[in-house]
């Protein structure tokens, strides 16, 4: 978390992300041990997970169905008032967006479906058709969320990028037509040939590094769609007449996931969203240091899950 610098901690223009004193963790699920007087529709024992944020339903955002974008936006795992997911207990208090999990879902595959509501929602905002070529910049998990979706999509092609060679073999595995390391291939070349020297008609940022944005920049077509889903560690200089005067693009953020977590339970329990093989390793709580030492990604892990 501290690699996120004034993200998360503020600076002179934005606000401090997080709240302390915080319990992290906002990648979670867990069963109903106990109820409110008031609380209906749920049941103890109940399978839940629920939105990262905790709307206010007060603010312009709420009352016009923007909820996400919340004002006073509420995290779990972010402030102290919302417990994370490394808490004993966490809390769903009533403006929780709260979502049922089916119980037969096996956990390795329940534990994403924060993480591909996020990925949802950066492809949704690329509006994409079936005559785009699409590229998707970075192959980690949220990445491959987005290639599994963005597959269903049928764009003309989907191009996924990572500097991690087994990655990209996972990208065709979940839907990509087409996966170029830029370490290894000129993937300018390569999209310039593919588009008849147009470029891409749409470009997914999904690494949180200077180089994929000017890359993106350089691929992309006149008059295309730049989503930035990603969070850096620093800024990003690039040349701004690009986005203007000489392409006219259409720059779109990316932010949670919102309205999308119905969709996604029902397409990871039924197959249609891929997610074989990102959690491979699981760990129960007593070797957290030896998960943590995992989560780093050293070993080639894409994610790690504590298992009770």
């Amino acid at each position: 978390m501290p690699a996120w610098g004034g993200y998360v901690l503020g600076d002179e223009i934005q606000p401090s992300w997080v709240k302390p004193p915080f319990i992290p963790g906002h990648e979670f699920l867990g069963h109903v041990v106990e109820m409110g007087r008031n609380v209906k529709g749920y049941e103890i024992g109940d399978r839940l997970t629920a939105d990262q944020i905790v709307p206010c339903g007060e603010c312009r955002f709420c009352k016009s169905g923007r909820y996400w974008m919340c004002q006073p936006h509420g995290m779990h795992g972010f402030h102290a008032e919302f417990n994370g997911g490394m808490a004993e207990y966490v809390r769903y208090t009533k403006n929780a967006i709260v979502h049922k999990v089916p119980k037969d879902l096996p956990l390795e595959k329940a534990l994403l479906i924060e993480p591909y509501g996020c990925s949802k929602h950066a492809v949704d905002r690329a509006n994409i058709q079936c005559t785009d070529v699409v590229v998707i910049s970075g192959a980690g998990t949220l990445g491959l969320g987005m290639v599994t979706y963005a597959a269903l999509k049928n764009a003309k092609a989907l191009v996924s990028l990572d500097m991690a060679d087994d990655r990209l073999e996972k990208a065709k595995a979940f839907g990509a037509t087409h996966a170029f390391n830029p370490s290894k291939v000129d993937v300018n070349a390569e999209i310039m040939k593919m588009t008849d020297g147009y470029g891409c008609d749409i470009y997914i940022e999904a690494t949180g590094h200077t180089s994929s944005v000017i890359q993106g920049l350089g691929l992309i077509r006149k008059l295309g769609t730049f989503v930035e889903f990603s969070v850096f560690s620093g800024p990003t200089n690039v040349d701004w007449s690009i986005i203007g005067d000489r392409k006219e693009l259409d720059i779109l953020g990316s932010h949670l996931s919102p309205y999308c977590f119905p969709y996604v339970i029902d397409g990871i329990s039924k197959g249609a969203l891929k997610t074989d093989g990102l959690i491979r390793t699981t760990f129960k709580l007593e070797e957290w240091e030896k998960a943590y030492d995992y989560a780093s990604g050293k070993y080639g892990d894409l994610k790690v899950a504590f298992i009770p």
